[in-house]
């Protein structure tokens, strides 16, 4: 109801003028974990739109798909609107992907398939001569830095609710705790012996804090992590089951998992499963660093009531979720808009200001806030009292440009300029040309064609024909790393006057402060 109630108000605010076009078709894969609010919140976003859905619901959860979609019918969305294609993600989904009816695709799930996606997508343009849209949301390598200052009671019961609540099958759940050596052997004792108290068994009962995990196959590849992790020595707690539990259900035992270095995650672990990490205080950048080299920003935690290190850890974190001094799971809509960066999602937030731009054809080009990557610029979203929540956009960092015409390297230098990116261009006399004599703006660093493969940048501008669109498309596609989004427009457009959407050009970032933490006047903290 909350995506329903935010997206209609959006439409009503801003899609008051005739530029406003819709994609046509667009695709929407559900996961299994969130199998009523994600569905309900990709399928109401891109009708806000004005688009006509496709929904594939995952296997696993196609009964209370159907129940959601006939909620909608009897609401009065038309029935040609909305059609439900339940079916396997190898067949169906895979299909529907690759479907030229198919002008956007909507996706929730593991990053192995949204690449997947991406590439089957790179092979074709739609009508207008675009690539068409992929919004995907892939989950990450959620971490928590607790420092000695935080209180040990509030850090505990953040972890347990982070890491173990829905049996920690949540794309936010928190799977890496790094606690600051001096409080660690305090807070591990606490949570050890919090860790016994958890009731698991049937969810339909009130008593159990953890239920199942989805499937047997989760559930093996679960027990094959903990038990490697046992085998080369690292240090594990987990809670007992009983003998009924291991028979009848597909039950994970709570586990802690003590190791010594974040690059000894290779992926993530959907379950109830919560690594620890010791860490001394001089060495906090260092984890940090770790955690970002990891490619994932999904979800971020801080528990401190040191002012100054709250700033100093969310400034250098890179995620689209932070949250301090509070567990790291849930996101209300319109308050904490959701989504990553890097390898969990391309962006933009679901329950956020652009995320029905993505949907459209065409329609507003700039952004919700002034002032990109400006630390001081953010917008204060509604909250409860005791919360404050920030919306703050930042520079995806460099971008690669190429133009064919003079109108296009004016447009992609001010799409850079408006959204604070450095510019990559390919290096050539007629490239420097274009960009020369176009109107001021970043200077633009430069990439021989046969560099391209192997340079950095976090988005593509794109102006010239079809077939050269396609070429890059397909190269940016097979790119290892994060899905990298191609924003092209023809020259006949820009021409005209048509200019970049910058959408696609920013990273978002929602910041949750629980400013009524427990603890007292954090300014004490300060004095002497």
């Amino acid at each position: 109801m909350d995506f329903l109630r935010y997206y209609a108000a959006r439409i009503e605010a801003e899609f008051s003028n005739d530029t406003h076009r819709p994609l046509g078709p667009v695709l929407c894969i559900s996961p299994w974990n969130f199998p009523l609010a994600i569905f309900t919140g990709q399928i109401s976003a891109a009708l806000a739109a004005g688009n006509v859905v496709l929904a594939k619901p995952a296997e696993q959860t196609n009964l209370i798909a159907a129940y959601g979609v006939s909620v909608l019918h009897r609401a009065g969305v038309p029935a040609a609107a909305v059609q439900l294609l339940p079916g396997q993600g190898e067949t169906v989904g895979a299909a529907l992907v690759a479907s030229p009816a198919i002008r956007g695709v909507m996706f929730t799930g593991s990053t192995e398939v949204a690449k997947l996606i991406a590439a089957t997508l790179a092979k074709r343009l739609d009508p207008t001569g675009r690539p068409v849209p992929l919004i995907a949301e892939t989950g990450g390598q959620n971490a928590l830095i607790v420092d000695s200052s935080a209180l040990t009671e509030q850090v505990v019961y953040d972890v347990l609710s982070s890491a173990f609540d829905s049996a920690g099958q949540r794309c936010s759940a928190l799977r890496v705790l790094c606690v600051q050596e001096d409080c660690a052997d305090r807070t591990l004792t606490m949570l050890r012996g919090a860790l016994q108290e958890l009731r698991v068994g049937r969810p339909d009962l009130l008593s159990t804090d953890i239920g199942p995990v989805i499937d047997a196959q989760a559930q093996s590849v679960i027990e094959k992590h903990v038990a490697a992790m046992q085998t080369s020595g690292h240090p594990v707690a987990r809670r007992e089951l009983e003998a009924e539990q291991t028979r009848h259900g597909t039950f994970v035992a709570p586990t802690l998992i003590e190791i010594t270095d974040v690059g000894e995650l290779e992926r993530e672990v959907f379950g109830p499963v919560l690594h620890v990490l010791r860490y001394q205080r001089e060495d906090l950048d260092r984890v940090i660093d770790e955690i970002n080299g990891r490619g994932y920003g999904l979800t971020f935690g801080v528990h401190t009531r040191l002012d100054e290190t709250v700033h100093h850890v969310t400034d250098r974190i890179r995620a689209g979720n932070i949250y301090v001094n509070r567990n790291i799971v849930g996101a209300t809509v319109g308050v904490q808009p959701f989504g990553g960066e890097g390898l969990s999602g391309t962006g933009p937030k679901a329950g956020g200001p652009l995320y029905l731009h993505r949907l459209l054809a065409s329609g507003p080009t700039d952004l919700p806030l002034a002032g990109v990557g400006d630390s001081t610029a953010a917008l204060e979203l509604p909250g409860p009292t005791g919360e404050s929540n920030l919306y703050r956009l930042k520079p995806r960092g460099v971008v690669l440009c190429q133009a064919a015409t003079p109108a296009g390297a004016r447009a992609q230098r001010d799409a850079c300029r408006r959204s604070g990116n450095s510019m990559l261009c390919m290096d050539s006399a007629s490239a420097r040309t274009l960009y020369q004599f176009a109107d001021a703006g970043p200077t633009p660093d430069w990439v021989a064609a046969d560099e391209v493969a192997t340079a950095d940048y976090q988005a593509v501008l794109f102006e010239g024909d079809g077939d050269d669109l396609l070429h890059l498309t397909q190269h940016v596609a097979d790119r290892a790393g994060p899905i990298v989004p191609v924003v092209a427009r023809r020259s006949d457009e820009l021409a005209a006057g048509a200019v970049y959407p910058l959408e696609m050009l920013v990273r978002e970032v929602s910041v949750c402060i629980n400013t009524a933490a427990a603890g007292g006047n954090a300014t004490l903290m300060m004095v002497g």
